[in-house]
């Protein structure tokens, strides 16, 4: 399993059409979880970069979050609304860890404020989600052709042409 830096040095495209999406869409992403019944949940979430790793964080006692203790699988996909895809669009998976450690909670909560005026300064953490990512994926149209790249741990990426 990689850390957001570890994969964007294995997967550099990938790494940059997700960034460029996440931004475009204002950090809206789409989190896949798996709710106790075994189906899947999606939900939006605002994921944040932060001291190398893709960190999901959000307000307590959400299902999402409860799906995520409970099962740590997960997917994270860039929001559009495009349905020619023609800025592109990627997803990240793999597990999260629940990082309990408030001084790191506090380094973000202050990068946090600075980056958006929220203020989560001061306040405990109950769930502060590390990702460890094992896939990715991103697509980009263009030219009469899609390029599918793709990324699995342990391997450098690959573009698949469609035509």
């Amino acid at each position: 399993m990689a850390t957001w830096e570890e994969f964007a040095a294995a997967a550099p495209r990938i790494a940059e059409i997700f960034v460029r999406r996440h931004a475009a869409a204002g950090n809206l992403c789409m989190l896949a979880t798996l709710r106790p019944d075994g189906f899947p949940r999606i939900s939006p979430m605002e994921p944040r970069f932060f001291e190398g790793t893709l960190w999901i964080g959000g307000m307590p006692g959400t299902a999402k979050f409860r799906d995520l203790l409970a099962n740590p699988r997960f997917s994270l996909h860039t929001a559009t609304v495009d349905t020619q895809v023609t800025d592109g669009d990627a997803k990240v998976w793999g597990t999260v860890e629940d990082v309990h450690d408030a001084e790191l909670h506090q380094r973000y909560a202050r990068n946090l404020y600075e980056e958006t005026g929220f203020d989560l300064r001061g306040r405990e953490f109950d769930h502060f989600f590390a990702t460890h990512l094992v896939g990715a994926a991103a697509v980009e149209v263009g030219g009469g052709h899609m390029d599918v790249t793709v990324w699995r741990d342990g391997a450098s990426e690959h573009v698949v042409r469609k035509h």
